[in-house]
């Protein structure tokens, strides 16, 4: 029987051909460079409308002509203080398509009152964009014109004064917590969903004040504003609302703000958070941008996130102090 050595090294040759032709072997095609693959995904933690939502919607907006081939998409993810959104983000996949907003208090006071579903260690800060100075606002028709005012009410009426705020824990209760242990008085805690739906109760006069931040009362440029601000809790007054008095000018030792900004999850390459946020940083950098949080009312305080961290331990032990002398959830 005549042998074919040849046909050995003809069947590997074919075999070589096919692996050569199938898909494995292929090499395999470039990726789309962060952030053109698709859309990233910006969660709030906070319903449509208020200072958050309205913050995130601008920047996103700004930031997008920073990255080229970028695509921002808004998904509001409202509830718990925040806590709803932060679940979202710290279980996101870290390839920078997902971000979210970042507020304290409530991001370092809510575990405080409570086990939360939510890990701070998973969760890294890319920058701080606004400082706002917590305040109580009122209908221009209320009848209290003046933090006196309102004391004097609340202690002739103990306990039947409603005063709202963006949900339990936020900067606006832990407000309405200190305010009540200065003055001796008791107030209706009305925990809502954001501050939109804060700012809308009181415009319906369905609360008494409302627990709101002064960039989101929407008062500048309007000869006849609907609402009121009788005071404001930052270290001094705001120079875009210079008539409004701080609480501390005014005897009360009540010092609170909301900073808002932007985290991604931990895991995140080092590489596009910095991307993010250099890309913030040069927005915040314009003076257009200065204009637009003028018109946006928007208490502008830039930080780096890592800068922005290493300062939430102080916060933290500071409200840990709100919660052990006077809790503000029972």
């Amino acid at each position: 029987m005549t042998s074919h050595p040849a046909l050995p090294r003809r069947r590997l040759l074919a075999t070589g051909f096919a692996l050569a032709a199938s898909p494995l072997a292929r090499p395999a095609l470039a990726q789309p460079a962060w952030p053109t693959a698709r859309p990233i995904e910006v969660v709030v933690g906070f319903a449509p409308g208020g200072g958050t939502d309205v913050m995130l919607r601008a920047l996103a907006q700004a930031v997008s002509a920073e990255l080229p081939g970028s695509n921002f998409v808004i998904n509001n993810k409202p509830g718990a203080g925040g806590e709803t959104s932060y679940v979202t983000l710290q279980a996101a996949r870290p390839d920078g398509y997902t971000i979210g907003s970042v507020n304290t208090p409530g991001y370092l006071s809510v575990p405080l009152e409570r086990r939360v579903r939510y890990d701070r260690t998973k969760i890294r800060a890319i920058a701080r964009l606004v400082d706002d100075p917590t305040a109580f606002v009122v209908h221009q028709d209320s009848s209290f014109h003046s933090l006196a005012d309102l004391v004097a009410e609340a202690k002739r009426r103990p306990g039947e004064i409603s005063v709202g705020s963006s949900g339990v824990g936020t900067d606006d209760h832990l407000a309405l917590t200190l305010f009540q242990a200065a003055t001796g008085t008791e107030f209706i805690h009305a925990p809502f969903a954001g501050a939109g739906l804060v700012k809308n109760a009181v415009l319906a006069k369905h609360i008494d004040v409302a627990g709101l931040n002064l960039g989101e009362i929407g008062m500048l440029g309007q000869d006849k504003p609907a609402l009121r601000p009788l005071a404001g809790m930052g270290a001094q007054r705001w120079d875009l609302m210079p008539d409004v008095p701080t609480f501390r000018e005014l005897g009360y030792d009540v010092l609170m703000t909301s900073e808002r900004g932007i985290g991604a999850p931990r895991g995140v390459p080092d590489e596009i958070a910095r991307q993010l946020q250099d890309a913030i940083a040069r927005v915040v950098a314009k003076p257009e941008w200065a204009e637009k949080a003028r018109q946006l009312e928007l208490p502008m305080a830039y930080l780096p996130g890592a800068e922005w961290e290493a300062q939430m331990p102080a916060q933290e032990a500071r409200y840990r102090q709100i919660w052990e002398t006077t809790p503000w959830q029972r």
